[in-house]
């Protein structure tokens, strides 16, 4: 299809699963003006187009500068109310964006600075999320996210209350920031726990440090699925075993590129991935660092990697058949998106 707008518009409605977005990097720049105002707080700019070239990383040179914008956002969501906002928000503009189910990853240690406690940083966005699923018809759940620069007892707690969340919204344990010279090893009891007790993990790796990152997220912390995995593809072995055991690998290509551990998106592993038969699945990581949205970045695929529309719904279906709901739940998803994509294909034809 040569047609950009047609192209796109296509991508939009094709049914989509974003299982890696983060809440704290996905707020409107109103919303984030709007909250700080509430909060007597300052913003680094006065309106929200200004907010919104602010808030989009275009100058880091490696992960841990891309972490840096997260301050402001943060400064934001330390009430249940603008967390409850903000999370109706996200799942909003992700059901516009043609996605039916998305996995929200947040840290609520970060969300308690000012009073909250730990159960209401968890329980103000999954009411958030409800009212979007009632709103909007998208399927929304949480992640709860640990920090790899905070203490094992600190991810200990997080695991603990993710557990506790289990049939409430939860739907699995992460961890993030930054990775050089934080190795998920340390975290290994906090994701042996959350395993013990039936709760299904992923793991950021390989994206701010090389494949042994992603070599303890799988083989220490037993993660069923890997957020990012860029540079998974050093190691041929690992990404053999990542293969053959169908292990989600996390995509999320513009961010990817704005931390360089991708030069650019053609440059980007994800069409050498797919074309070895890995299970891949397209996210935004931060619809607002990033500037995206998650058909941008089916967009992105296409023309710099050269996906065509039914690859791209194979990487779709792969969400539904990966995201962390029960059996009978992600199946059912997946019948509603082949339907869906067949009466698209059409047009395509």
């Amino acid at each position: 299809m040569t047609d950009p707008a047609r192209l796109r518009e296509l991508l939009r409605r094709l049914p989509k699963a974003e299982l890696h977005c983060h809440l704290d990097g996905s707020l409107r720049p109103a919303t984030m003006l709007e909250l700080a105002r509430e909060k007597g707080v300052s913003m680094p700019a006065p309106d929200a187009e200004a907010l919104r070239e602010y808030m989009t990383v275009r100058d880091a040179h490696n992960l841990e500068e891309y972490l840096e914008r997260f301050a402001v956002t943060l400064s934001v969501m330390q009430s249940e109310q603008s967390l409850e906002r903000v999370a109706y928000e996200l799942a909003e503009d992700a059901a516009h964006d043609g996605v039916r189910y998305i996995e929200v990853r947040y840290a609520p240690v970060l969300n308690v600075r000012e009073g909250l406690s730990l159960e209401q940083a968890v329980e103000a966005p999954l009411r958030g999320l409800a009212r979007a699923e009632r709103e909007h018809g998208i399927i929304a759940r949480v992640i709860v996210t640990a920090i790899r620069n905070m203490s094992p007892a600190v991810s200990q707690e997080l695991a603990e209350l993710a557990v506790a969340y289990r049939h409430r919204g939860v739907v699995g344990f992460d961890l993030a920031g930054g990775e050089m010279g934080h190795p998920a090893r340390l975290h290994a009891r906090a994701f042996e726990y959350a395993r013990c007790h039936d709760l299904a993990c992923t793991c950021h790796a390989g994206e701010g440090d090389g494949a042994d990152s992603v070599r303890q997220a799988v083989h220490v912390c037993g993660a069923d699925r890997l957020g990012h995995a860029t540079r998974l593809i050093e190691d041929t072995s690992l990404t053999d075993y990542c293969n053959d055991h169908r292990i989600p690998l996390e995509i999320c290509l513009t961010s990817n590129v704005q931390t360089r551990v991708a030069s650019s998106y053609a440059m980007h592993p994800f069409r050498e991935y797919f074309d070895r038969g890995l299970n891949v699945v397209l996210n935004t990581d931060n619809r607002l660092m990033s500037g995206v949205t998650l058909t941008d970045e089916y967009v992105h695929a296409s023309q710099s990697l050269g996906f065509t529309f039914d690859e791209l719904s194979r990487v779709a279906l792969n969400g539904f058949e990966s995201c962390f709901l029960p059996y009978e739940e992600r199946m059912a998803l997946v019948a509603r998106a082949q339907g869906e994509i067949a009466t698209l294909r059409k047009a395509v034809a």
